[in-house]
């Protein structure tokens, strides 16, 4: 009987392993730079433009941050009870509102990007999430200034995007 049991759970054990390494990996993230000043000018470029669709784009997508971002956050532990539906669509407001408003404020604006600095850098095990982005820019009458244009990007395997727009400004 043990030998009978051994020879149909090995197989399915096998199995088991195999479907779970055959699974289909989460695609990479879309339009990413390969660094933060990468990233840091095409959010100057399309901010100047006022192209909504290419800073969305530079941004994190539900599907980036379901597949990417989420099972690796605090928020995502089953003992915090906090639905995926909750968090991503509180980001996803917040980073609306505030595009909106960055948009407003920004359009037509030339600025020459210098610099880019962060505030805390929090690793998680693939990918790095660095906060309160802040660009370095020569404005149009030759002044060195800082602007706030996204919140936070991420980076995941030397490519960068913008995590968020909430500069909390």
């Amino acid at each position: 009987m043990r030998v009978l049991a051994s020879l149909v759970f090995v197989p399915f054990l096998a199995l088991v392993v195999l479907l779970v390494a055959c699974a289909p990996a989460a695609p990479p993230l879309a339009d990413t730079r390969d660094s933060s000043t990468a990233i840091a000018q095409g959010v100057i470029d399309a901010m100047s433009r006022g192209d909504i669709q290419a800073l969305a784009s530079m941004a994190l997508s539900e599907s980036e941050f379901r597949d990417h971002v989420w099972p690796e956050l605090p928020a995502a532990r089953p003992e915090r009870n906090l639905p995926f539906s909750y968090v991503w669509g509180d980001l996803r407001q917040k980073s609306a509102a505030s595009l909106g408003a960055l948009i407003t404020r920004h359009r037509g604006q030339r600025y020459t990007l210098v610099d880019v600095r962060f505030g805390e850098a929090t690793p998680y095990r693939t990918y790095t999430v660095h906060r309160d982005s802040t660009f370095v820019v020569r404005a149009p009458d030759g002044q060195r200034v800082d602007v706030r244009l996204c919140g936070s990007m991420i980076e995941q395997g030397g490519r960068w995007k913008v995590f968020s727009y909430v500069t909390g400004d």
